[in-house]
């Protein structure tokens, strides 16, 4: 019998190349220049946060602060802005790494909304410290449009994954 559910398979171990090339597609996503578009996710934070709990004993804080400097190379913010950001997202995402694991994923999403919405407020409170005025409170439709797309960006990350190693019409998975 043919299992329905995703998350009844078995996952092959995920392929480091395979993460550090969806970072840099994210942190390529994360150049476009929106201008001030609200509701655009933050998509190295997404992607990092997804990793973060899938493997957190392979992503972590380091790769947090190395992407984080570099969106702030790309974006011309505030030197060490994104980088704070990352790297408690990484600390919060590795920590609730097992607890999320055990829901499904929009569940997962739920319970993620609120570490978008830190690293928003942290971003927002370094950008005020260094003299930016505040951009309105459509800037934290950013953490919510996030949040939308844990479940379907979860399972396209996933797909490499789901890929017996050999094929074998005998088996069901």
């Amino acid at each position: 019998m043919q299992p329905t559910n995703l998350s009844s398979r078995i996952l092959l171990p995920v392929k480091l190349w395979f993460v550090y090339l969806s970072l840099i597609v994210a942190l390529g996503l994360e150049y476009i220049p929106t201008g001030r578009v609200p509701g655009i996710p933050d998509w190295v934070a997404l992607v990092l946060a997804i990793w973060c709990v899938r493997e957190p004993l392979r992503i972590g804080m380091g790769v947090g602060f190395v992407f984080g400097l570099l969106v702030d190379v790309g974006q011309g913010a505030a030197m060490g802005q994104h980088a704070l950001a990352y790297v408690v997202l990484a600390y919060v995402a590795n920590g609730a790494a097992r607890r999320v694991l055990w829901f499904p994923l929009l569940q997962q999403a739920i319970h993620m909304l609120p570490l978008f919405l830190l690293i928003q407020v942290l971003m927002l409170v370094v950008r005020v410290l260094a003299g930016a005025e505040f951009p309105g409170w459509s800037y934290f439709l950013s953490s919510l449009s996030s949040a939308l797309l844990w479940a379907p960006l979860s399972i396209l990350l996933m797909v490499p994954q789901y890929q017996p190693v050999d094929r074998d019409d005998n088996r069901p998975i």
